[in-house]
């Protein structure tokens, strides 16, 4: 059984489908690097991004995944070329000022994967900060405009325990005919 660090968000595997076989995906903020070894796991190439040198060395030589340390909040540009990544998944991690880089990182038809903790989420515990923690709809208000939303939800989830949650799954427009599906 695997490691519960290391369970793949429901999110994620709900909208891996719409992923091209065999691209490239950014996981953002990657940590223990579940949806990594989740999406390597499936052929596709995987560049996992965080600021932990530690929790990256626990995939320094897993086939298919690339790591990159970087601190994209404080002294690190953003590393990543427009129009690379088929998807860009981001899970419990929120740094406004990424947003656009994030889309901008999306190939045509590439796939943005979201999720994050919603405001009021501070009575179930961390994260509390209000910086950590989406507005009502505020995913929809970042990238609605540029990407085609294929899915939204935000609100209460129990998975262990409870937490407020918003989720996006959005598509970089040009090739979203046909991959509804899976």
């Amino acid at each position: 059984m695997n490691h519960p660090d290391l369970v793949p968000s429901d999110w994620v595997t709900r909208w891996a489908h719409l992923v091209h076989p065999g691209g490239k995906v950014l996981d953002l903020a990657s940590g223990r690097g579940r949806h990594a070894r989740f999406f390597a796991a499936r052929g596709y190439e995987v560049t996992a991004c965080d600021v932990d040198p530690n929790t990256l060395a626990s995939l320094a030589g897993l086939p298919g995944i690339w790591t990159l340390q970087a601190d994209l909040e404080n002294d690190s540009p953003w590393p990543f070329h427009a129009g690379t990544f088929d998807a860009v998944v981001v899970c419990n991690y929120l740094h406004r000022p990424l947003f656009t880089n994030i889309a901008d990182a999306l190939a045509p038809g590439g796939v943005l994967v979201y999720e994050t903790f919603l405001a009021g989420n501070e009575r179930y515990g961390k994260p509390s900060n209000p910086r950590f923690l989406l507005g009502r709809d505020e995913l929809l208000s970042a990238f609605a405009g540029r990407l085609v939303v294929t899915g939204f939800e935000q609100g209460l989830v129990e998975r262990g325990k409870p937490a407020l949650i918003q989720r996006i799954c959005a598509v970089r427009s040009e090739a979203l005919d046909h991959k509804l599906e899976p």
